[in-house]
C-alpha cells in the first residue's frame, strides 16, 4: 500500500485504532516541538469585510450598502493596536475580505476617499504605520496575492497568511461552498503558496473542514501543502480549522464535523506535514484542548486580550491562564511567540526584510520565542 492509499485508509478509524495515529503523531509532535506549547498574543484588524467572494460559510463578510459594511479608517486601525500593543499583544493580524473593489463600486469609492486604489496598497501602507507608531509586527493575511502585491508587502510584514482551505474544483461548483469564488479557485490559492515560496515569506495556511469536502479531498490538501513547503521551505504554520455552523450564512443548516473527526484529521496532518511545519487548532471553536494536544498539535494560534474572532464572534478567546493550565494537565507547557517562528528568525537573512529586523529584535528573546 503506498502512502497515500495508507491515508485514505484512515478516514473511518476509531477506538484503539485512533489511538494508535493520535500516538504516532503525538510522538512526531514531541520529536521535533519537545514539550512546548505556543500562542501569539495578537490584535485583530479586520481592515474591510467587503469581499468580491461569496462562500457559504462565511458571516465575516458583509455587502456593500448594508450598516455594517465598511473598510476602517487609519485613525482607527492605529487606535486599536495601540490599545492592543498596551494589553502586552505583538502581533497585529489583518485580516480583509479579498479585492472588493474589483466587484464593487462602493468598495472603490471607499477606497478613493482613503486615497487608493486597490485595498492591498491599502493594506502595505497600514503595515507601514503599525510598525512606525507601535513597533508590533504586521501579518498580513490578504487572500490571493500576485508576486508583484507579496514583493509590495514583504518589506512591512513579519509574516503572511492565506487560507487554502481545499484544492477540491467540486466545491466551486453550484451548490457547494466556493461557488461563485473566484479567489477559492484551487489553483489562485496554489499559485499565492508557490509565489510566498519563491520570495522567502514565512507563511501560513490551513484547511478548513466540515464544509462538504471529502476525505480524500483533506488528504489532497495536505498534500499539497507539503509539497510546497518541501520544495521552498516557507510554510511555517498549518490551521486546522472546523467549520462552525451559524445563523444567516447558506450553510446555516449544515453539519460540524465532530471531535473525533477533528482529531483524526489533527493526527493524520502531523503524519503528512513535514515535522518542523507548526501544527495548530483554533482554541475557541472547541474547548476540549487536551485532546487537541493528544491529537498532535503544537500550538494553539493567535489569542487576543482585547479583538474579538471577526471570523466567529460569538465564540469568545479562551483566557491565556486557562489555556495554560489546560496545556500544564496535559503536561506541556504554555509559551508565547511571535507571528514569525523561532526557525526563520533564525535564517533572518533569508526571511527577513531590513525593516522588520529591529523591531524583531525588541521583541524575541535568545531561544526565539517572545519576550514576555
Amino acid at each position: 500500500m503506498d502512502r497515500r492509499s495508507y491515508l485514505l485508509s484512515l478516514e473511518n478509524i476509531e477506538g484503539k485504532a485512533l489511538n494508535v495515529l493520535l500516538r504516532k503523531a503525538s510522538e512526531i509532535r514531541d520529536s521535533h516541538w519537545g514539550s512546548t506549547i505556543t500562542y501569539s498574543r495578537k490584535v485583530f484588524v479586520p481592515l474591510t469585510n467587503m469581499c468580491r467572494d461569496d462562500c457559504g460559510y462565511c458571516a465575516f463578510v458583509q455587502k456593500p450598502g448594508t450598516p455594517r459594511a465598511k473598510i476602517m479608517t487609519p485613525e482607527a486601525v492605529l487606535r486599536v493596536v495601540k490599545n492592543g500593543k498596551e494589553l502586552g499583544c505583538k502581533e497585529v493580524l489583518f485580516s480583509l475580505g479579498e479585492k472588493p473593489e474589483q466587484r464593487y463600486q462602493e468598495a472603490r469609492d471607499a477606497l478613493d476617499k482613503l486615497g487608493y486604489k486597490r485595498l492591498t496598497d491599502y493594506l502595505r501602507d497600514m503595515c507601514e504605520q503599525v510598525l512606525e507608531y507601535t513597533g508590533l509586527l504586521p501579518h498580513a493575511n490578504a487572500g490571493t496575492l500576485s508576486e508583484e502585491e507579496i514583493h509590495m508587502l514583504k518589506p512591512v510584514t513579519a509574516s503572511m497568511g492565506m487560507m487554502l482551505e481545499n484544492v477540491s474544483k467540486r466545491l466551486t461548483h453550484k451548490g457547494n461552498a466556493h461557488y461563485a469564488c473566484p479567489d477559492k479557485v484551487p489553483i489562485q490559492r496554489l499559485r499565492t503558496l508557490k509565489r510566498a515560496g519563491k520570495y522567502d515569506v514565512p507563511f501560513t495556511t490551513g484547511i478548513l473542514i466540515g464544509i462538504g469536502e471529502t476525505w480524500e479531498e483533506r488528504i489532497d490538501s495536505l498534500l499539497s501543502i507539503n509539497k510546497s513547503h518541501l520544495k521552498y521551505g516557507h510554510i511555517q504554520e498549518v490551521i486546522i480549522q472546523n467549520f462552525r455552523a451559524k445563523p444567516g450564512i447558506s450553510m446555516q443548516d449544515h453539519p460540524e464535523p465532530s471531535l473525533e473527526d477533528m482529531m483524526r484529521t489533527i493526527g493524520v496532518a502531523r503524519l503528512i506535514l513535514d515535522p518542523s511545519i507548526s501544527l495548530q487548532a483554533p482554541p475557541n471553536l472547541e474547548n476540549r484542548y487536551v485532546d487537541y494536544i493528544r491529537a498532535g498539535l503544537n500550538d494553539w494560534g493567535g489569542i487576543s486580550p482585547l479583538t474579538v474572532d471577526f471570523i466567529n464572534p460569538e465564540r469568545a478567546w479562551p483566557h491565556i491562564t486557562a489555556l495554560a493550565q489546560a496545556t500544564e494537565r496535559a503536561s506541556y507547557y504554555l509559551q508565547e511567540r511571535l507571528t514569525i517562528y523561532p526557525t526563520y528568525i533564525k535564517k533572518r537573512k533569508q526571511y527577513v526584510d531590513k525593516n522588520i529586523g529591529d523591531p524583531i529584535e525588541k521583541l524575541v528573546r535568545k531561544d526565539g520565542l517572545a519576550a514576555v
